[in-house]
């Protein structure tokens, strides 16, 4: 057997870049290169095997945690047929990786997470940055991944990465399983060489298949649908990852079903659609949510319904409602009790479909669906209009960008009060122009996710909206898309606090405290004082970015405008005023509980209101 002398972390570096996905035909290569920040414990192994490596390009990003959220993005952007690798040093490098490899693993997003680890010799231990344990010495901080990962080793002979790398690329491709892999290399094991079969460097194409459902179970399927009156389809990311948008838009037509879409699935039809009610659950429109609480079948694919779905098991208040859940991962397609379709979610729309040739909902049921899809619509409208007095709200920002945005341009936010509006409000033309991280809805995300989305999609303009408070969480990556030349359009709203958790504090009667950006007043010692003077727009430009201020809707079409010529990383700063605009409708509700028990009528009163609405929860059996 023909052997080649290698380095752990060079023969690492030489597997990644011979592995290559296909999916219908199409081969990519499914790394796309490396993110990362180099120091002890990775900077002798990987760094220098990457040096030797320019085929395979490292991006130099400045916060750990940015590098997963970066290639969790462009994976979303790729439909997970091609992500990045990530690498840190040991100790804290690796551990700040941990929050946004949570974010992958729950939004079903392929990221490699190769954290620097200790010594696998431990005559030098304890090594800087080593977490010891007294119970164990084969223990390190990278052990805090295990809970987030898909899959997690450790390498501590050269030999075992032969049978490794095959596992972390049999994970890493596969829909249903995907998610963070964590590979912990000892960092003198990483330097250390071994003879390496040939063939493990051999180019490798792990092919994503579109398995198929029981076919009995898609005939019962279709037997359900056929039974009912008023159906819906709640449209989840699944739809856009399978590449099914026009199988589902083929199958509506036929039907008459209407789609309701979670964040991670709008776009699956656009927003003109007649078919299309939009968004759904607890930042749901008035059509999808009126529509929700009365369907007697729900038609779930590629959803795992989260809470904000569900309006927290308020939402489908039908007393004979039925699941009917298409859906790759089996766990997710039993939820509800449902009458699981496990597999590929075009292939089994394609096979609904033909069983439901002859099947159409009633005329009055899809007249009803367009009139709410026509009547939010002009809600839409009216939401975008400028108020001539004040400040802007968040809903005309949102309408600015919007109207101002090509069809094939991407629209990148994370976290706050922006999610619900934009949920609502943005008007989506294409399946990638809406990209919301809202599985872990990580603050922080919104800057590295648009480096991520530029690299996969560099022909398209990204637009990133953020609040000044997840800006505040990492703005540090401003400086990473200078350097690279991605160019992104960063249209910061500063409405001087955390807007979405000060609606929240308000709604279980706790009057937004602890929300505000404001002195501590030195009499009642609250944070209640003046708001402070925080200049954002200074920030971004120290960063190196090109900055425009906006002091309205009519200055922030005109900086739009301006920074599409502008080569650099450009930030517009506006300022909103702090309430939100946009109200709930229907049973849009959040289960947060509230203090059963207060000296504060305004959290009594809350309670109260908390009560009845609980009484709406309920079982899926």
């Amino acid at each position: 057997m023909f052997t080649i002398r290698l380095t752990v972390a060079q023969a690492t570096i030489a597997f990644l870049k011979n592995q290559y996905s296909e999916r219908d035909g199409v081969e990519q290569k499914f790394f796309a290169g490396c993110f990362g920040i180099f120091g002890h414990g990775n900077v002798a192994g990987y760094g220098q095997a990457l040096q030797q490596s320019p085929d395979f390009r490292y991006y130099q990003v400045r916060n750990e945690q940015a590098s997963v959220h970066a290639a969790a993005a462009y994976a979303k952007m790729k439909n997970r047929l091609s992500t990045f690798v990530c690498t840190s040093s040991i100790g804290p490098g690796a551990t700040n990786m941990i929050t946004a490899a949570a974010g992958a693993t729950i939004n079903r997003l392929p990221v490699l997470i190769l954290p620097g680890d200790i010594f696998a010799q431990r005559t030098v231990a304890p090594v800087l940055q080593q977490l010891e344990s007294a119970w164990s010495q084969d223990f390190s901080a990278n052990e805090c991944f295990k809970p987030v990962s898909k899959y997690w080793d450790r390498i501590n002979r050269p030999d075992q990465l032969i049978t490794a790398l095959p596992e972390v690329m049999r994970v890493l491709t596969s829909p249903a399983d995907t998610g963070a892999v964590t590979l912990c290399i000892p960092q003198d094991v990483q330097a250390e060489a071994y003879d390496f079969p040939e063939a493990l460097f051999r180019k490798r194409v792990w092919h994503i298949a579109r398995p198929r459902p029981d076919a009995e179970a898609v005939k019962r399927a279709a037997g359900l649908i056929r039974s009912a009156q008023r159906p819906m389809i709640i449209a989840g990311g699944g739809v856009i990852y399978s590449e099914a948008e026009k199988e589902l838009l083929s199958l509506v037509r036929q039907t008459g079903i209407p789609v309701a879409e979670t964040f991670a699935g709008k776009g699956s039809l656009s927003y003109d659609d007649p078919h299309n009610l939009g968004a759904v659950g607890a930042t749901g429109t008035e059509g999808a949510n009126a529509i929700s609480t009365e369907a007697d079948v729900v038609i779930g694919i590629g959803t795992r319904y989260s809470d904000f779905t569900t309006a927290s098991k308020t939402a489908f208040q039908n007393p004979d409602v039925r699941f009917i859940n298409i859906n790759i991962t089996e766990f997710d397609a039993c939820k509800h009790s449902g009458l699981a379709l496990t597999g590929d979610a075009k292939v089994i729309i394609q096979e609904l479909k033909e069983l439901l040739a002859d099947y159409q909902v009633d005329s009055a049921y899809r007249d009803k669906v367009a009139a709410f899809n026509k009547s939010w619509d002009e809600k839409v409208t009216a939401a975008y209009l400028p108020d001539t007095e004040g400040l802007p709200s968040q809903a005309e920002v949102v309408g600015a960008v919007n109207n101002f945005s090509a069809p094939e341009d991407v629209l990148l936010c994370a976290a706050g009060s922006l999610p619900g509006d934009l949920h609502k409000l943005w008007r989506t033309r294409n399946s990638k122009g809406f990209h919301l991280e809202y599985g872990y809805s990580c603050m922080g995300y919104e800057i590295p996710g648009g480096i991520g989305a530029k690299i996969a999609a560099p022909e398209k303009e990204i637009y990133v909206m953020v609040g000044d408070g997840t800006y505040l969480m990492m703005p540090s990556e401003i400086v990473t898309s200078v350097q690279e030349g991605i160019k992104l359009t960063i249209i910061v709203i500063d409405n001087h606090g955390f807007a979405s958790i000060g609606g929240l504090s308000g709604s279980i009667g706790s009057q937004g405290f602890g929300t505000r950006y404001v002195y501590r007043d030195r009499e009642s010692g609250q944070l209640s004082g003046a708001v402070l003077p925080v200049d954002l727009a200074a920030n971004a430009a120290s960063l190196g970015a090109y900055v425009i201020k906006a002091g309205s809707i009519a200055e922030l079409n005109q900086a739009l405008e301006n920074a599409k010529s502008i080569p650099v990383t450009t930030v517009i700063c506006i300022e909103t005023v702090p309430e939100r605009k946009m109200k709930g409708y229907g049973y849009a509700w959040w289960d947060v509980p509230v203090a059963e028990v207060s000296e504060m009528d305004s959290v009594k009163k809350a309670r109260e209101q908390y009560v009845e609405n609980k009484k709406r929860q309920r079982y899926f059996l």
